[in-house]
């Protein structure tokens, strides 16, 4: 009966320890996603999508419509301020870029 039981303590700990890098794995991309480094207007990525950190600022693009802003485009993520076109940087909430959509 005893020999079970420190099977058992043997066995969860086992997993439990297996499991540890996992866990630091999700906590560590969490944190780097809370962080994420603010785009340059002037990166490549960003000048080919015509990205600018203020919506007015392309009120000359012929793309651009009133009221389109990042904050409220499907691509933005409000939690990190992150758009999935420009992978791991953050985005300005009041900027726009021509390959805006409406959140649907």
């Amino acid at each position: 009966m005893a020999n079970q039981s420190r099977r058992q303590f043997l066995r969860s700990s086992a997993l439990s320890l297996a499991a540890l890098p996992l866990g630091m794995g999700i906590l560590s991309k969490t944190a780097f996603a809370q962080t994420l480094p603010r785009l340059d207007p002037e990166a490549p990525s960003a000048q080919a999508l015509n990205y600018v950190e203020e919506a007015s600022d392309a009120s000359d693009h012929p793309a651009f419509e009133a009221g389109e802003r990042c904050d409220n485009c499907m691509f933005y993520t409000e939690r990190t301020q992150g758009c999935q076109l420009f992978p791991e940087h953050s985005v300005e909430p009041g900027g726009w870029c021509q390959s805006w959509v409406a959140m649907g």
